[in-house]
């Protein structure tokens, strides 16, 4: 149990830190970036995040429904389902501001412009966070995924979260 939980740490600890780099990044801009810039940060951000679902998620999934044979999609696609319907409803229940934006979405609160950046990417993390979760687990388990894949997936969003934490950062630190 005890190497599950270091497995946890360091599976949630790397993809944080990384996190954190990609928004100490606003620390070191002496001007705003240009729109040229962030749209390559979130265009990298978002083929390592496709290329991490894909690799370490979707492809796993159909291996282990592989028994079902011509029917081994379905768990696959049931699990998408359900996960899009989760984040809708959260996208409904949360108060989040995206960046860029001053419409407020979700329920109507009273909270700074900076509170409600954060809640939406807290929002986006979430996922992240139980898929390096479950990758984790199910590769102690020892049945569903190796632990390399489950390795390579935290590896693939902390990747992914260096430049999606310097995209967050920026519109933060004028606000």
């Amino acid at each position: 149990m005890s190497q599950l939980l270091l497995y946890a740490f360091m599976g949630t600890m790397f993809p944080f830190l990384l996190t954190m780099l990609g928004a100490a990044l606003v620390l070191c801009l002496t001007k705003p970036p240009t729109q040229n810039f962030e749209r390559v940060l979130v265009g990298f951000a978002s083929g390592v995040m496709i290329a991490a679902s894909i690799w370490s998620l979707i492809i796993p999934s159909f291996e282990a429904s592989s028994h079902m044979n011509k029917l081994s999609f379905i768990p696959v696609i049931v699990g998408l389902w359900i996960g899009f319907l989760f984040l809708m409803l959260l996208d409904k229940v949360i108060p989040h501001l995206h960046i860029g934006s001053n419409e407020e979405e979700g329920p109507k609160a009273n909270l700074k412009k900076s509170t409600m950046t954060a809640l939406a990417v807290a929002l986006h993390n979430l996922p992240e966070g139980i898929a390096v979760g479950v990758a984790i687990a199910s590769a102690q388990v020892g049945e569903v995924v190796p632990m390399s894949m489950a390795i390579a997936l935290a590896i693939g969003i902390a990747i992914q979260n260096f430049p999606e934490g310097a995209i967050i950062s920026m519109p933060l630190n004028n606000i």
